[in-house]
């Protein structure tokens, strides 16, 4: 299949129509997508990791970690707490009940694990901004239960008909393509729904606002988008104004609705709300050119799913338009950018999003 339309929007970058220019000078990209704020205030006290000094020898750069307000066996062990809180309030959130077999394979593939980065990105987000996490937890396991929909459906053989996820048989090879076309389809409206039910203590309209920025980011505009481009440029030449637009909706969009949604439910102000969107932005796009790179560089046991899928499928990826290095290089282009971003905020409630950002660009699988 081609591409059916131009996506102008995408066309006036000036990182996509020059990125080795932006490459060789790594102060900020002009994503078209991303909503911008004037720098009121610039906490320069919030040092960069390690991956955000890319110049600077492995004994400064284990420095700069150090004088940050958070250590990493502290945020380790924020993860690690938060996704234990998460993944209980997602199994009481689908119980097993009548009928049996839907709810057993919704519970397959929601509890299978994974690094629950978009909760615990909401959950953070929240508390950035001085809320409590319980506040953000109804969305939180809303936001991971429309993200298992997408990877459900996503390995589907009609999508890209994959056999592995999480280190198990993916969702269809269990229960069959029926029953995993409607366990999707089933947490898909389970997560509105449990947004609406769940959450107390936020007034209706920001429950409301939360509610129509997830929908915008799964929607025809958001997730489905990203989607239907990314099929229809399968065996096609695509460029990287063209890849931007497939994995800020694909990717990024789900990303940056769980930061929001956590700010949204916290009471945050406009400002705040567009830095953190800025924020998970970067973050989002970083996700997926870090997942590019695995791809081409970790096995299937390393990662946990079917490794070279999409070399294989020749899918256009950023390290087949970039080359490994300089998609290297932009990630941590995206990482320092969305450090700046936080610079907004007060550093020790921004530390969890720094180290955040770190880990993602940093992960392994």
């Amino acid at each position: 299949m081609a591409f059916s339309a131009t996506i102008s929007s995408c066309q006036t970058s000036p990182f996509l129509n020059n990125p080795s220019n932006v490459l060789e000078n790594p102060t900020r990209i002009p994503f078209v997508h991303l909503k911008r704020v004037p720098m009121k205030t610039r906490a320069t006290h919030i040092v960069k990791s390690s991956l955000f000094q890319p110049l600077l020898t492995e004994e400064v750069m284990t420095m700069s970690l150090q004088q940050t307000p958070l250590r990493t066996s502290q945020f380790e062990e924020y993860m690690a707490t938060k996704a234990k809180k998460v993944n209980k309030a997602l199994g009481e959130a689908v119980p097993l009940q009548h009928p049996l077999k839907i709810h057993e394979a919704m519970r397959y593939s929601l509890l299978a694990g994974g690094k629950r980065v978009r909760p615990i990105l909401c959950i953070a987000s929240c508390e950035l901004v001085g809320g409590d996490e319980s506040l953000a937890m109804p969305v939180a396991c809303a936001a991971e239960m429309i993200h298992t929909m997408s990877l459900i459906h996503d390995d589907l053989p009609c999508m890209d008909n994959d056999d592995l996820r999480r280190g198990k048989a993916t969702n269809h090879k269990v229960f069959g393509e029926e029953t995993a076309v409607l366990a999707g389809d089933a947490l898909l409206s389970l997560a509105f729904e449990h947004v609406a039910a769940q959450t107390t203590k936020v007034s209706p309209d920001r429950v409301i606002q939360a509610i129509a920025e997830l929908g915008s980011a799964v929607g025809s505009e958001g997730l489905v988008a990203g989607q239907v481009m990314d099929l229809c440029s399968e065996g096609t030449e695509v460029n990287l104004s063209e890849l931007e637009y497939i994995h800020v909706h694909k990717t990024a969009k789900l990303l940056e609705a769980s930061a929001v949604c956590g700010v949204i439910m916290a009471g945050g102000n406009v400002i705040e709300i567009e830095r953190v969107r800025n924020y998970a932005r970067c973050v989002g796009l970083l996700f997926q050119v870090v997942d590019d790179i695995l791809d081409v560089t970790k096995s299937s046991e390393e990662l946990g799913k079917t490794a070279g899928k999409d070399l294989a499928s020749d899918k256009a990826t950023y390290p087949k338009l970039m080359g490994i290095d300089k998609a290297n290089k932009f990630a941590r282009i995206l990482a320092d950018q969305a450090m700046q971003e936080l610079a907004y905020f007060e550093p020790t409630k921004a530390a969890p999003l720094c180290y955040l950002a770190d880990y993602i660009a940093n992960r392994k699988n």
